[in-house]
């Protein structure tokens, strides 16, 4: 039997049950709106966005639990640079629970957005294999977090336009497994311009993905 011990709540310190937020900071949480853009996750107010519209991405759905805003910026921060990796089940957990309401059918695999093997080296973990690891395990789906490697890697993009983010990432990535058919979702903890998720897209849909979908933690605005 799982005995599960009481937490208290990562952001007010207050009693939180089981779970690593309690009720009230996660009500106060920026959670992004339903009817933000499918393409994109940037809000709308209903319907495909004016870019998307007017030059669709690679990828055919993007699903953000969050805006990038505080707390859940530093909360991101902190599990990626603070090394607060049960953070990562509490994202897993968040993102569980909005697939489920939004898909109809879940995907084949699960993918975690790959880190060049230095930055790995570097960091000790992927944040975003983290994440995907027990997000499949809540769903009941296949997580490989070998197949999709970075062979390139790039210069930190926080700060650079949407088209150099495109050329520093052009290539970037490779995908050793056969997807025919397959419908696939790749998780990561933030999207800013999408170009990392874009070429990661191209990449799986060169190696015969039917449909790619993003499962992010937070979307910048």
């Amino acid at each position: 039997m799982e005995i599960v011990l009481p937490r208290t709540c990562h952001l007010c310190g207050q009693p939180s049950g089981a779970s690593l937020v309690c009720g009230d900071c996660g009500r106060d949480l920026p959670w992004l709106p339903a009817d933000a853009c499918p393409g994109c996750a940037l809000p709308t107010g209903g319907g495909v966005c004016g870019p998307c519209q007017k030059d669709p991405p690679p990828f055919d759905e993007t699903l953000a639990a969050f805006a990038y805003d505080f707390p859940v910026g530093a909360m991101v921060q902190g599990l990626k640079y603070g090394h607060r990796l049960e953070l990562a089940g509490y994202f897993a957990s968040v993102l569980a629970k909005a697939v489920l309401r939004s898909h109809e059918r879940l995907p084949d695999l699960v993918l975690p957005m790959p880190l060049h093997p230095e930055r790995l080296a570097e960091r000790g973990f992927n944040q975003a294999a983290e994440i995907a690891r027990p997000l499949a395990r809540r769903l009941g789906i296949e997580v490989d977090v070998l197949s999709l490697v970075r062979d390139v890697s790039t210069p930190p993009q926080v700060g650079l336009s949407s088209q150099v983010r495109q050329r520093n990432v052009r290539g970037a990535f490779r995908c050793q497994r056969d997807l025919t058919g397959a419908q696939v979702a790749v998780v990561d903890d933030v999207l800013t311009t999408g170009a990392s998720l874009a070429e990661v897209a191209r990449c799986l849909k060169a190696r015969g993905a039917r449909r790619v979908t993003n499962w992010v933690v937070a979307r910048t605005p």
